[in-house]
């Protein structure tokens, strides 16, 4: 599970998450003129409350949380992960909705009741209305808020952009700068080529030719969202997606699109370049 491939929506759904676990452990309900010392029960004592406001609300967050960190969502019944944990969500706010209005499952009907111990929604019947509301609200509008799909955890920069074809020292994803001793680099202590042994290199020699300023130089790139990458060959069918977080190496330029390579050595074509992060 890729965690920088998370969402600021998914930030909301887990703070939200978190909300609803900490309210399930304040009061249910409370009444008017009740001395302190009575012990009120917490939203885990009342077994409707649990399954239909707690566990749904905690379940769902997981599933859509989950869905996002994939690289391919799963899918039950030709409905996505994600859809499943969104619909959890909304079932969790609409009973907490009910349980607000008749938080006590029907006492407050009773006739000839004491209105001075009428239930009223406890703390944390309310935090679990709010929690699972934000919870709901944040899975269903993050795929259409561009403020909400932007990445959760920024990518980190690289120190430099390298040459296509130069393997990064910290591993595929994070260009650094070469080390002595690369694939085609001279090692330490070893004369380069136009030099005497033990001497310096001469000024001329040591510039190595530009490029002309019109060429397409290769750079390191991260993608704002989960981006498909397309083959080269025209294929509709993605062949992966790029995910935030990772850096990744454009090899050439067609257009607005760029050729990029993945971290197994595929390459394809990103159609989508608004909003790229350049190395």
């Amino acid at each position: 599970m890729n965690i920088r491939s998370l969402t600021r929506g998914d930030g909301v759904v887990i703070g939200a998450a978190v909300l609803l676990l900490i309210a399930s452990f304040l009061d249910l309900y409370s009444f008017d003129n009740v001395p302190d010392s009575v012990d009120l029960p917490m939203l885990w004592g009342s077994g409707p409350v649990v399954f239909s406001v707690v566990l749904a609300g905690i379940i769902g967050a997981a599933l859509v949380v989950v869905s996002r960190g994939l690289p391919q969502a799963p899918k039950i019944a030709g409905i996505e992960l994600g859809q499943f944990g969104a619909a959890f969500t909304v079932f969790a706010a609409w009973s907490a909705l009910g349980n607000i209005f008749d938080v006590t499952g029907g006492y407050d009907n009773i006739e000839g009741t004491n209105s001075d111990f009428l239930p009223s929604p406890g703390v944390g019947m309310i935090l679990a209305l709010i929690a699972t509301l934000l919870m709901a609200a944040a899975a269903l509008a993050t795929p259409l808020v561009p403020a909400l799909k932007a990445a959760l955890l920024p990518a980190p920069r690289p120190a430099a952009p390298q040459p296509y074809g130069a393997q990064p020292p910290g591993g595929y994803g994070y260009p650094g700068a070469q080390q002595p001793g690369g694939y085609g680099q001279p090692q330490p202590g070893q004369p380069q080529p136009g030099q005497p042994f033990g001497g310096q290199p001469q000024q001329a020699q040591a510039q190595a030719p530009q490029p002309p300023a019109g060429d397409f130089s290769p750079f390191w790139f991260a993608v704002p969202v989960p981006r498909p990458l397309f083959a080269e060959d025209g294929s509709p069918t993605p062949i992966a997606e790029l995910a935030p977080g990772t850096w990744y190496l454009a090899v050439e330029q067609r257009g607005a699109a760029l050729v990029a390579q993945t971290q197994d050595g595929r390459r394809g074509v990103l159609q989508d370049t608004s909003g790229i992060q350049r190395g």
